[in-house]
């Protein structure tokens, strides 16, 4: 029997369905709580390519809602990008899977979302939300928004320029500490699992050339109360929406914060200047000074010996400074070990 005999049966799948899941190429933004559950269930159904992409390493803290990633991972410190690749290709050989460790930006979004047929928001936060809301209308590809915190959960489908953007409905980002995160009000595992399957399923209905069928709401969940809400968006549409008029302000921006707090991680990301890429080699080498080196294929981390701190550096630059939420601590302790 066919692997995938029983999607295969339902009327809007179909074999011609299931051809079209197959060769369909998916962008997957974030690979945490959301991006792990979404990850699975696309791998599961067949699609052709997934492609994800994530900043982060594993921590034990992520073992609790994040699916794909074990305690040897967290042990490890494994990029979760890598590290949900190869998880998922023991799940399913015949698809493939691109993991890719690095940090989206308005300045490498377009290149990889640049041949995917949907784009996934599987992210902890607003500005980068925003910008795959304009890469969407820019490039024409729909994107599936999600997010989770506490015990309630939001997703909703965008189809560029048929139903209402991001900016309709919300015109702009919140600012810093506007909104609950997973940090302030925790968040409860099921939850992303519930969220993640509805991001998973409006997918498929776009890869599978039924965008009939999407959801034209904005879904609601809330497990405290087991209470689904939609609020339809066929009347959200604005004329004076500037992304779908095509004035792509998060896109074409040219500020970009250096320094960013991570979810929930009491850590804080320092981003390297553009093209900065490094020799980890070189990197561990200095560093050996500074306290105890372990060095991967996928970045080097250093635990200091004068303070309970690490740093984890990849090969595009990029710094985490662990054990602090303290920005101006951080650029200081960045300073003394990098020079900058």
């Amino acid at each position: 029997m066919p692997r995938y005999h029983r999607q295969t049966l339902l009327p809007w799948v179909g074999d011609a369905g299931q051809a079209a899941i197959a060769r369909g190429r998916v962008l997957l933004v974030g690979c945490g709580a959301l991006g792990t559950v979404v990850a699975e269930y696309l791998t599961r159904a067949g699609v052709g390519l997934l492609r994800i992409v994530d900043r982060d390493i594993v921590e034990l803290t992520n073992l609790q809602r994040q699916t794909l990633f074990s305690e040897q991972d967290a042990e490890m410190g494994m990029p979760k990008a890598p590290a949900a690749a190869a998880r998922l290709r023991e799940i399913n050989t015949s698809i493939t899977v691109e993991p890719m460790t690095v940090d989206v930006d308005r300045q490498n979004i377009q290149n990889l979302s640049a041949d995917v047929d949907v784009i996934v928001d599987a992210t902890d936060n607003a500005p980068t939300r925003y910008l795959i809301n304009d890469v969407s209308l820019s490039q024409k590809t729909p994107w599936i928004y999600g997010a989770c915190v506490g015990m309630t959960g939001r997703m909703m489908t965008v189809l560029p320029h048929q139903t209402p953007c991001l900016r309709c409905l919300f015109p702009s980002a919140p600012g810093p500490g506007e909104l609950a995160t997973c940090d302030t009000s925790g968040v409860l595992g099921p939850l992303a699992g519930v969220v993640g399957s509805l991001q998973a399923a409006e997918v498929l209905k776009v890869l599978a050339r039924r965008s009939d069928l999407v959801a034209r709401q904005i879904l609601a969940v809330d497990l405290m109360t087991g209470r689904f809400h939609g609020t339809s968006t066929e009347s959200g549409g604005r004329t004076d929406c500037p992304a779908c008029s095509g004035q792509y302000d998060y896109l074409h921006s040219t500020a970009q914060p250096d320094e960013t707090l991570l979810c929930g991680r009491n850590t804080v990301q320092i981003r390297a200047p553009r093209g900065a890429a490094v020799d980890l080699s070189d990197i561990a080498q200095k560093l050996r000074v500074a306290g105890s080196v372990e060095q991967t294929p996928y970045l080097v981390r250093c635990r200091l010996t004068d303070a309970a701190l690490a740093l984890t550096v990849f090969p595009d630059g990029r710094v985490l400074i662990q054990g602090t939420s303290d920005l101006a601590r951080a650029r200081s302790i960045h300073a003394r070990y990098f020079g900058s």
